[in-house]
């Protein structure tokens, strides 16, 4: 790409804050956001252009975007929409307004940012938009029904966009990670507390066996966990390209559960992934 310049949500920490140095060592013109006005001032002192953006805020979004094409004259080479958050616990127990939120973020913020910057990249026939999905953007686990959804639903709209976009100069690419040594765990936190009512479950004691055990302990990472910088890599082939792949698989838990998928019968897939 001769534009080189991209904004990337969700750069507080994990993915979005390793992609936005590995892009901008690579002469990428980088411009980060974080949710949180703290977090950008952490940004700025490190040396990138951060602002805050919000995906839950639409305001927030649209002047995040008017200072990125004030800053390019109007112009913008490529997004890494990665900004999410995870609200887990059971389906049963997941309130309305809680799975809200987390499509608020996950889903329509993602979607009101691309469909803000698709005419930016109309005029001037070029552009790259790489969504950051998930293994769970196309498998499912227990306890992580908001997530998964969220990201299906991404995935979703990714596919149906690219479609949409043959016939224009705009490239629209999944990157879906499995494990990544990321704070979604940590940050995942306060939402449960604020959503999930555990102790009326009728899973208590599967809360106390299971999930409360994996939210609140430092286990060390997954198995097959990776550090962000390996979906920066993904990233930057998903970029620099001539013809980019439509998705991008990390983790080996990422291409067994595509295997898996498609080769198991789905009453065998359950038993799978029915363990987490």
């Amino acid at each position: 790409m001769s534009d080189k310049s991209i904004l990337i949500t969700g750069c507080s920490s994990g993915i979005g804050y390793y992609a936005a140095f590995a892009l901008r060592d690579r002469g990428w013109r980088v411009f980060a956001t974080c949710r949180k006005p703290d977090d950008c001032a952490v940004l700025r002192a490190e040396g990138l252009d951060c602002v805050p953006l919000d995906y839950a805020d639409p305001d927030s979004i649209g002047t995040a975007l008017e200072h990125v094409l004030d800053q390019t004259g109007g112009t913008l080479g490529a997004l890494f929409n990665n900004g999410a958050f995870a609200l887990p616990g059971a389906v049963e127990d997941l309130p309305r307004d809680g799975l809200r939120s987390v499509f608020e973020t996950n889903v329509f913020g993602v979607h009101d940012l691309t469909r803000r910057v698709i005419p930016v990249m109309r005029a001037q026939g070029h552009g790259r938009i790489v969504n950051c999905s998930s293994v769970l953007g196309f498998v499912a686990i227990p306890w992580r029904g908001a997530y998964v959804a969220s990201k299906f639903a991404l995935e979703g709209l990714t596919d149906t966009l690219r479609l949409e976009m043959r016939d224009t100069p705009i490239k629209v690419i999944l990157i879906e990670p499995g494990p990544i040594g990321t704070k979604i765990r940590q940050n995942s936190i306060p939402h449960f507390e604020r959503w999930i009512d555990w102790e009326a479950s009728a899973r208590a004691n599967q809360y106390r066996a299971t999930l409360l055990r994996r939210l609140y302990e430092d286990r060390g990472p997954d198995a097959f966990q990776l550090e962000p910088s390996a979906v920066s890599a993904k990233l930057i082939r998903a970029l620099e390209a001539k013809s980019p792949r439509p998705r991008y698989f990390v983790t080996t838990p990422t291409y067994l559960s595509n295997l898996m998928r498609r080769a198991l019968p789905s009453a065998w897939l359950d038993r799978v992934l029915a363990r987490g």
